[in-house]
């Protein structure tokens, strides 16, 4: 097939998966609310309650990281920071994993990472959330505050190929795709 053919076919593709994106969001819109408890999380100062982590905002995006012992939750991780005061100038944003706040600092720093994190190493919140499968599991909550009450409005898990990190749709660009390429911590320069 011609370029431009391989092109014009592509594109209705791409605007069928916007069409879907409208009705993600309208189902997304309609969902029935899910109430959550007040989990107490670590942060790097010590306790802090789910409800703090909203700070003044009404909507708050929790991130289930498995840690830093895996390079793809690293490489979304590495996503978020370059869009964090984006995202956190709409709704509050912190990244969850089982590290402890120390591991989590300390791998926070050397990345360079600006978002807030919290340690839920001994709490059920993970396998509450549902991102627990014998062990920690990738994803995100988006919980809103309602009358004293905190909402979960909506989740979805991560994994490659998702719409949560671009490194993929760059990918899907060339022929071959990933071709068996995997994320590192680290890359030869």
């Amino acid at each position: 097939m011609s370029y431009k053919a391989t092109a014009e076919k592509i594109g209705a593709y791409r605007r069928q998966i916007a069409d879907l994106r409208e009705k993600i969001r309208a189902a997304q819109a309609a969902i029935e609310p899910e109430e959550v408890k007040d989990y107490e999380l670590q942060g790097a100062e010590g306790a802090v309650k789910l409800s703090q982590l909203f700070g003044d905002k009404d909507t708050l995006f929790v991130v289930h990281n498995m840690g830093a012992s895996c390079p793809n939750c690293t490489m979304w991780a590495d996503g978020f920071n370059g869009v964090f005061e984006h995202l956190h100038d709409r709704a509050a944003f912190v990244v969850a994993s089982p590290d402890t706040p120390q591991q989590q600092q300390k791998f926070a720093r050397g990345r360079g990472w600006r978002f807030p994190m919290v340690s839920c190493q001994g709490t059920t919140f993970p396998q509450d959330m549902g991102y627990w499968r014998n062990g920690p599991m990738p994803g995100v909550s988006v919980f809103k505050r309602d009358s004293g009450r905190i909402i979960r409005v909506a989740h979805t898990s991560f994994s490659p190929g998702d719409d949560f990190c671009g490194v993929w749709h760059f990918f899907d660009l060339i022929p071959e795709g990933a071709a068996g390429w995997r994320a590192k911590f680290r890359y030869a320069n």
